[in-house]
């Protein structure tokens, strides 16, 4: 394929122990990327395995290493290698090799060409468990009911994005599921096309049942986001989710018994706690609104970055 840009390219990719993948994933990003100028820019997110020692072993010139002084997530790790990139044009992709690197320059070619300003993939015939389906189409038919936004897999990480965009996205918490919205909310230009998926190659997933409450619960913050359009607000706690259904589900059981066995439920203490969860998960709610604002303008106004980088090194060498 014939070289879209002359430009540079910064390939950012967060990894969490992948000390299994990373040289395969590096050889294969060198493989489809031949006679392109790019960096390769690692963030290890604090990983408990060797995937630092395993990625400045490889002593590659375009490899850059950033080093978290502690585990941030997927999101902040992602803030860090886009903040660090230098390129014109900025791809995140996952470490572990379910994304291909061999798809990357024909999503180029379509940012490049067509001027778009994202290039999102969807991934084809997921190799995924059904623990990581069905959180994620529930996310992705949300996602287009609530913003009438119709991207049809936010949940794939191989994405193009020009730097201008890539570089005003601030991401916070664990927004990286929501990266194409946050990206359309800046006004970009979004293109999506079908791109392979793999198996995992190694190691282990870090997607557990945990994250079906947290996509629904980001979910709400979406409602959130669409109302007052460029200001994201933090996810309210899970407790207060969780609060909030548990008295909504107490009072309904308690209109079938007053309405559907004709008992009187005045004064049943039941009725009190089902109201009491309701408030107190309204109220854990609004906390995490304003707390999420005041921690955005406290960064935004101090001029500073959620996460603390330990080191930075190029080829093995330290920067």
């Amino acid at each position: 394929m014939d070289i879209v840009t002359p430009s540079l390219l910064s390939v950012v990719v967060p990894l969490y122990n992948e000390e299994e993948n990373v040289v395969l994933l590096t050889q294969k990003i060198h493989e489809s990327l031949p006679g392109y100028n790019y960096q390769i820019i690692y963030i290890d997110d604090f990983s408990k395995d060797g995937t630092k020692n395993v990625v400045k072993g490889m002593k590659d010139p375009k490899v850059h290493l950033i080093e978290l002084k502690k585990n941030y997530g997927q999101s902040l790790a992602l803030a860090a290698g886009i903040d660090y990139a230098e390129g014109e044009y900025i791809i995140t992709m996952d470490g572990d090799l379910q994304n291909d690197p061999s798809d990357i320059p024909q999503m180029l070619s379509y940012a490049v060409n067509e001027d778009y300003d994202l290039v999102t993939g969807i991934r084809q015939k997921r190799k995924d468990s059904l623990v990581k389906k069905i959180p994620s189409k529930i996310a992705n038919y949300m996602v287009r009911r609530v913003t009438k936004l119709d991207i049809k897999d936010n949940g794939c990480a191989l994405k193009v994005f020009t730097k201008d965009i890539a570089k005003d996205l601030n991401l916070y918490g664990e927004m990286h599921r929501f990266i194409t919205l946050l990206a359309h909310l800046e006004g970009a230009q979004i293109k999506q096309v079908p791109v392979k998926h793999h198996a995992r190659h190694a190691g282990v997933s870090k997607y557990g049942l945990e994250r079906v409450f947290k996509v629904v619960a980001d979910m709400m913050l979406l409602l959130f986001i669409r109302k007052y359009f460029q200001r994201p607000i933090h996810l309210f706690g899970i407790f207060g989710f969780l609060l909030i259904i548990l008295g909504i589900l107490i009072n309904i059981y308690l209109l079938l018994v007053k309405f559907g066995l004709g008992e009187d439920i005045g004064n049943r203490p039941l009725l009190i706690f089902g109201m009491m969860f309701i408030l107190a998960g309204i109220q854990l709610f609004t906390i995490g609104i304003v707390m999420e604002l005041l921690i955005r303008t406290y960064y935004e106004s101090q001029q500073k970055r959620p996460y603390r980088i330990k080191k930075v090194s190029i080829g093995g060498q330290s920067a």
